[in-house]
């Protein structure tokens, strides 16, 4: 019996207890956990990385010699990308097959059309000689048969007459034949010597395109430098055995006095590039000193960068502000932080940022202390935080998470409604950098 009671009187106060601590608790403030976040007006600075190369400003190129002839010039041998060379060192020596078989060949041609010209002059003699021959005795013959021409009629019969005129008449055809014949023989022998007389000025014209492709096989550094070879579209390099054409830019010497850097910035970030942006450059091998620059151009058109890779960069050149002729090289490595904005902006976190029917918004606190929904508009962002453009003052205090449900719900739905919030930004945009 003393069990049964002692049991009653234990549960009797757990009863009190629980009671007591529901009448602790009352009613609770929905809003009282939502985290928050007080909006203010903070200075940022948009950036956009790149890399790329130093170049100099200025540099001596080098081209294959202008000639004319019908070959290209094939690299024989190059100097080494990137060698120290002194004024008057070979840099490139070009195959030397083609010029001197042409120049065998014109020879050849020249000697030919030579033989040709003197049997042409030979026979052509020969050939006016017969027609003079010919027209002598056409004269002379047309002489006798005007000098004994039978016309008295007393004394020669009508048909002897006849016979008399005609002969008379061709011996006048034959000496009139022979003088024509003349000319012509003389006027074809004047066509086929001059005819020969192009090809032999056609042997001797490719005579001296050769001997002049022969003296310039070799190209040689017009002053002390770097020897820096011409990249392609594929970003190679000559090579031993390339067809090369004449003006074609080879490599070039450059001035190191003055160096830029050409950088690439992904097309997705190239929006809001301009001329005179500032600019940060490190290079790579010496990653503790930054430069400082602006940007001197922007390409109009973004292009892939590597061969059969479809992503595509602006090509970017920023002048530096100083050149550092010790640790600059052309064709050095460098990573760049463009600043495409630098201004006063309402910036909060990307979290507090919902999206619905492709509208953006956050939950405000009103002076009341509810929290309402508020649709705001965006602007560059991160992946952490977003320029908000309008809808926001401040000192506004917003949520950082949806008040309308508990925070369990609201951690398990944050996709849902936050995920999508990026609205004018992505987080494939510029980084933002708050101060």
């Amino acid at each position: 019996m003393k069990k049964v009671v002692l049991a009653l009187v234990i549960l009797g106060g757990i009863a009190a207890g629980a009671i007591a601590y529901v009448k602790r608790s009352g009613p609770k403030d929905p809003n009282a956990d939502v985290p928050t976040y007080t909006v203010t007006k903070e200075k940022f600075v948009r950036r956009v990385t790149a890399e790329g190369n130093l170049r100099a400003v200025k540099a001596t190129p080098l081209s294959v010699p202008q000639q004319e002839s019908e070959f290209g010039s094939k690299v024989a041998w190059l100097a080494p990308d990137g060698a120290r060379i002194k004024k008057g060192d070979v840099v490139v020596r070009f195959d030397a097959t083609e010029p001197e078989k042409q120049l065998r060949e014109s020879q050849a041609d020249l000697a030919s059309a030579a033989a040709r010209m003197g049997a042409e002059r030979i026979n052509g003699k020969l050939a006016v000689d017969g027609r003079d021959t010919t027209a002598v005795l056409a004269d002379k013959e047309l002489e006798q048969t005007q000098k004994f021409q039978q016309k008295d009629k007393d004394i020669y019969s009508r048909s002897q007459i006849i016979e008399a005129e005609i002969d008379t008449t061709l011996a006048t055809s034959r000496k009139d034949n022979a003088e024509k014949t003349k000319q012509i023989e003389r006027n074809l022998s004047r066509s086929k010597t001059e005819l020969i007389g192009v090809e032999s000025a056609k042997a001797q014209l490719a005579i001296k395109n050769a001997k002049t492709a022969l003296s310039d096989m070799e190209i040689r550094a017009p002053h002390d430098g770097l020897f820096v070879l011409q990249r392609n579209w594929k970003g190679e390099t000559l090579r031993v055995g390339d067809q090369l054409w004449p003006g074609q830019k080879v490599a070039e010497i450059p001035l190191l006095e003055t160096m830029e850097a050409e950088v690439f910035v992904l097309e997705v970030d190239g929006s809001g590039l301009l001329p005179d942006q500032l600019a940060e450059i490190t290079i790579e091998a010496h990653p503790d000193t930054v430069y400082k620059g602006k940007i001197k151009l922007v390409d109009k058109l973004a292009k892939p960068r590597v061969y059969k890779v479809p992503v595509q960069y602006f090509a970017v050149v920023v002048a530096l502000e100083t050149t550092d002729n010790v640790v600059m090289k052309p064709g050095a490595r460098v990573d760049a932080r463009l600043v495409l904005d630098e201004t006063d902006a309402l910036i909060v976190p990307r979290q507090a940022i919902g999206n619905k029917d492709g509208k953006s918004f956050v939950y405000r606190r009103s002076p009341k202390g509810a929290f309402e929904q508020v649709v705001v508009e965006l602007g560059a962002a991160t992946s952490g935080r977003v320029v908000v453009k309008s809808g926001l003052a401040a000192g506004d205090v917003i949520a950082m998470r949806d008040p309308t449900k508990s925070a369990d719900s609201a951690l398990g739905s944050g996709a849902d409604a936050h995920g999508g919030g990026g609205g004018g930004g992505g987080g494939g945009d510029p980084e933002i950098e708050t101060n």
